[in-house]
This record gives structure tokens, C-alpha cells and sequence, in this order.
């Protein structure tokens, strides 16, 4: 009888072992699908964004015929952040596609702020219906973005929090869960919204 209590304790250990790596590997699973769910939040978002974009230089063209290279730098920075969010939407969880996408969005701010400086100098542009309600609804994409940025990054937190705890820190690696890159803006030019009040 006691030659099989010890391969008996021992199975039970190695069951139980495994549950317990199971749990691990189910809870960051749900997490990191947590975080990628709030990252789709923020690519439906931006794509709106970069859908306003075209029309907003369209409408613009018009009025800034002497501007040709302000209206090219911003279709340009906005084709690269579009290409940038594509690839960070296919893979939230690599950190390189996300500072990639961070980048992308930081210059189309600052070509966006300089549009709308620009803009500011033609008053008939200003006082055109199509122009105001295209920035109208740019600035409430705007303000959609930063909530779901922000619902990302707790997501996000919470994800690297878990996979750097002990037991999980154990696992993490060899479970193929590496760390998530937060969306943040990190130069203090590019964390302003684009002005586009008229």
C-alpha cells in the first residue's frame, strides 16, 4: 500500500502543477485579448481621423492654392499613419508596431497643427460650412481617441502588471507573453490636440 501513496502524491503534484500553469496561461491570455480589444477601440478611431483628413485638405485646396506643400505634408503624414495603424491593428502586442504607430500619429499632429495654423491667415476658409463641421467632427474624433487611448493604456498596465508578478513572471517568457508598449504621446508639442476651433 505505501509503494503507491508516493507515485500517487507525485501525480497529484504534477495534476496540480498543471492547473496551476493553466490558470497562469488562461489569465494572461484574457488579459492581453483585453488590451487588444481596447486597441480596437483606437483603430476604429483613428481610422475616422484618417478618413476626415482628405477632405479636410480637399475643402481646403481651394482656398490655399499657395500652400501646396502644407496640404502634401499633411495627405503625406496621413498616409503614414494610416499605414502605421494597419500594422499596429494586425499586431497591438508588438511593441515595435506601436512605437511606430506613436510616431506616425506625432508627426500627423504636427502637420495637422500646421495646417491649422496656416488656415487660420484665410478667413473665407475659416468661415466655410464644410470646413467647420469637418474640423467639428475632427475634434470629437479627437477627444473619442484620447478616452480609448486611455482605456488601452489601462488594459495595457494591468496586462504587464499581471505577466510581471510572481508566479506568472515565471511563465510569461516561455508562454510566449512578452510586454505590451502603452499608446502614449510623448513629446509635449505632439500632446496637444490639433487646433482646429474656427
Amino acid at each position: 500500500m505505501m509503494v503507491w501513496i508516493i507515485p500517487g502524491v507525485l501525480v497529484l503534484v504534477a495534476v496540480i502543477a498543471i492547473f496551476w500553469v493553466v490558470g497562469i496561461y488562461n489569465n494572461l491570455v484574457q488579459l492581453r485579448n483585453r488590451f487588444k480589444n481596447a486597441f480596437a477601440q483606437i483603430d476604429v478611431q483613428l481610422k475616422r481621423r484618417h478618413d476626415l483628413i482628405p477632405n479636410l485638405v480637399e475643402t481646403a485646396k481651394g482656398y490655399l492654392k499657395h500652400e501646396k506643400e502644407t496640404l502634401e505634408n499633411v495627405i503625406q503624414a496621413r498616409n503614414q499613419a494610416a499605414g502605421a495603424r494597419e500594422a499596429a491593428a494586425a499586431q497591438p502586442e508588438n511593441p515595435s508596431k506601436m512605437q511606430e504607430l506613436k510616431a506616425s500619429e506625432g508627426r500627423l499632429a504636427g502637420a495637422l497643427s500646421g495646417f491649422f495654423a496656416l488656415s487660420e491667415a484665410y478667413p473665407d476658409l475659416k468661415a466655410n460650412q464644410n470646413m467647420m463641421q469637418l474640423t467639428e467632427e475632427l475634434t470629437s474624433t479627437e477627444n473619442k481617441i484620447s478616452f480609448a487611448r486611455q482605456a488601452f493604456n489601462d488594459a495595457v498596465m494591468h496586462y504587464n502588471t499581471e505577466r510581471e508578478q510572481f508566479p506568472a513572471v515565471v511563465f510569461a517568457g516561455m508562454l510566449n507573453f512578452g510586454p505590451a508598449e502603452h499608446f502614449e504621446i510623448e513629446e509635449e508639442a505632439e500632446k496637444e490636440a490639433p487646433k482646429v476651433s474656427f
